[in-house]
């Protein structure tokens, strides 16, 4: 398993995917936006220090969004299925550096 550090480093790395073609695809995309928007607490943590999680269960929002991706890669063909594989795998390792940020950040008893 990658380490926070690492997940961390390939997210930042990593071009945000496209939309696609099909309204569907849009609008996963749209919402993979605002994911990310709420994954940016990260960064704050990671330069700074500063945890202070997102004010929304952001890793249920990206199980459902995930699950949503699979349903429109599922129908798809071409690429609308590419689109959604990439989408797919953002939102998988954007769920992997949000759940790693909680586990890094919480405080130990």
């Amino acid at each position: 398993m990658l380490s926070f550090m690492d997940s961390y480093t390939l997210w930042r790395h990593l071009p945000f995917p496209s939309s696609g073609p099909g309204e569907g695809l849009v609008l996963t995309h749209s919402d993979l936006a605002e994911a990310d928007e709420y994954v940016t607490t990260v960064i704050r943590y990671v330069e700074r220090g500063f945890f202070k999680p997102a004010p929304v269960d952001v890793l249920a929002m990206l199980q459902e969004l995930m699950h949503r991706i699979d349903r429109l890669g599922g129908v798809a063909t071409g690429s609308e299925q590419a689109a959604a594989r990439s989408q797919h795998a953002y939102a998988a390792l954007l769920h992997l550096v949000y759940r790693q940020f909680l586990e890094e950040g919480r405080p130990r008893e």
